[in-house]
């Protein structure tokens, strides 16, 4: 084990991460395992050895609500041929779903009059309803009336979302849309869809939102998941208590 934790990656000479480390001892585990249960070796050098603690990753940094606003804006500077990207983006921010759920979605999975989303598909293939902003409902209903009748064809089906071939979202296209507005917008951040969910995630923590409610709104099974997400929130707090709290403000003047 000296050996491996030593260990440095030839290219740069730094250490593998934690990540790694899980992956490839879990690697040798299990083929020793294996080779144990056969009868190849009489014992498990590595039996005893237990697997290295990965942690969950934090989101990247997420983008505030002003942020945000910037980069919805962007489409509409296109003139019509940003109004359906405008849609599929004020869709992201207002349900934080992820994309291959908005890719999904059909017609009828919108409610506009309950204001609610139906995810029929989710992760774990969970179905569950989220609520939706009474703006986005908006936009949905003008991308159903003037947009949408333009790009359907009759291959088209229920699918909500159209792209210029009539044909519903790729994953990947979806992406594509997502950064190019984050990148028009000023902002050098990848990974834009799921920026989205996490600035919703962690913006409805900063105005109160309750954890559960949180948990409920990103679809996640288990609360565990949704908690990474009180990490931005935390640091929000202690940019406030430090600029507001009488404490930390007198903790300024302090002379010995």
């Amino acid at each position: 084990m000296e050996y491996f934790n030593a260990y440095r990656k030839p290219k740069d000479n730094q250490p593998i991460c934690k990540a790694n480390k899980y992956a490839l001892l879990l690697n040798v585990k299990t083929f020793m395992g294996k080779m144990h249960n056969r009868g190849v070796i009489e014992n498990n050098p590595v039996a005893h050895i237990e697997l290295p603690s990965v942690g969950r990753p934090l989101p990247k940094a997420i983008f505030t609500a002003e942020e945000v606003k910037k980069i919805l804006d962007q489409p509409l500077m296109l003139g019509e041929k940003g109004l359906v990207d405008r849609v599929i983006l004020e869709t992201f921010f207002a349900t934080g779903i992820r994309r291959v759920e908005l890719r999904d979605l059909d017609v009828e999975d919108i409610d506009v009059k309950q204001q609610l989303v139906r995810i029929r598909k989710g992760k774990g293939d969970r179905e569950y309803i989220l609520p939706i902003s009474e703006r986005a409902c908006e936009w949905i209903v003008f991308y159903l009336a003037k947009l949408r009748p333009q790009l359907a064809t009759i291959t088209s089906g229920s699918a909500l979302f159209l792209n210029d071939k009539g044909a519903r979202f790729r994953v990947n296209g979806l992406s594509d849309t997502a950064s190019r507005f984050v990148r028009l917008a000023g902002f050098k951040r990848g990974g834009a869809c799921h920026l989205f969910r996490h600035s919703t995630a962690t913006i409805m923590l900063d105005n109160g939102a309750d954890l559960r409610h949180v948990q409920e709104m990103l679809g996640h099974a288990n609360i565990s998941s949704t908690q990474i997400y009180t990490f931005f929130s935390r640091s929000k707090l202690t940019e406030v208590y430090n600029k507001t709290h009488p404490s930390a403000l007198i903790d300024k003047r302090f002379h010995q």
